[in-house]
């Protein structure tokens, strides 16, 4: 949990969250919610009632913290598709739930953020068609559930195959990776996955999950990337969806290291790429 402050502190550490580029989002609201997660599941959360069933799913006491951090994480990626959509590219240092589905949460995952964000904007009319592109070391399941059979969003997920969750959903485009893949078979196998996924276009936005679960030093993750493989994945990632004129929203999906300051600078890779690519 202390990732995310220590993100933004390293954010400010390198110069990259000043005043003039740092945004406060509003908690997620009920109503947004609803047009993602069943009302039964939704109500549960927002009292701090979650069965205990449905909090070993989570892997988290959904407490008062908890709560606020998954209402803050879902209004957090719905600003970041707002600014997106103004200046092209915009990322959120929280977010990337992917886990979780319409009637529940599941790994660590307490509302399903890029969901809830997408039916917002799909809601009031500001965008029709949106691509997921979720480079998390775990196949966002939660994410194919939620827009399983819609056309509306195009969800593609880079994942290790043998890894969590057991049972899959089916994205509309899904490749399964094996445990030490490795930077350059991981950027070959991306490259062609984003060329199918714009194929499937056209789109008004996209989300990325950047995780570095992927990471050789993850405790969950079995890719076996380097810092330098996942910057060569960011930039891969967003140089591609900028180049065909999507505005991208980020997320900053999974990370499990001990040394939290060490995956805090790591989270941080996404937020330094996309500044190089948007700033003068």
């Amino acid at each position: 949990m202390a990732k995310f402050a220590l993100l933004f502190e390293c954010l400010q550490d390198q110069g990259l969250a000043r005043p003039a580029n740092t945004h406060i989002p509003a908690p997620a609201t009920r109503e947004a919610l609803l047009r993602v997660h069943d009302r039964d599941y939704v109500d549960a959360v927002l009292a701090r009632a979650v069965p205990p069933a449905v909090e070993r799913r989570i892997g988290l006491p959904v407490d008062d913290g908890v709560v606020r951090r998954a209402l803050l994480a879902g209004g957090g990626t719905l600003l970041a598709a707002r600014l997106a959509l103004k200046a092209g590219l915009a990322c959120n240092t929280a977010g990337g739930s992917h886990h979780a589905r319409p009637e529940s949460g599941a790994g660590f995952c307490v509302f399903n953020d890029v969901a809830v964000a997408i039916r917002a904007l799909q809601a009031e009319g500001t965008i029709r068609r949106a691509l997921i592109v979720d480079c998390d070391v775990h196949q966002g399941d939660g994410t194919a559930a939620v827009f399983g059979g819609d056309p509306s969003v195009f969800t593609l997920s880079l994942h290790c195959g043998a890894n969590f969750p057991v049972r899959k959903e089916a994205s509309d485009l899904d490749i399964d990776l094996p445990p030490g893949t490795g930077d350059q078979a991981y950027l070959d196998a991306l490259a062609p996955a984003l060329g199918q996924a714009l194929a499937a276009g056209p789109y008004d936005l996209a989300f990325y999950n950047a995780g570095v679960d992927v990471h050789a030093a993850d405790r969950l993750g079995k890719l076996a990337l380097s810092d330098a493989g996942i910057a060569a994945r960011d930039h891969l990632v967003l140089t591609t969806l900028r180049g065909a004129g999507l505005p991208v929203a980020g997320v900053i999906g999974g990370g499990y290291m001990d040394d939290v300051p060490a995956l805090a600078r790591r989270h941080a890779i996404l937020h330094r790429t996309a500044a190089a690519l948007l700033l003068p």
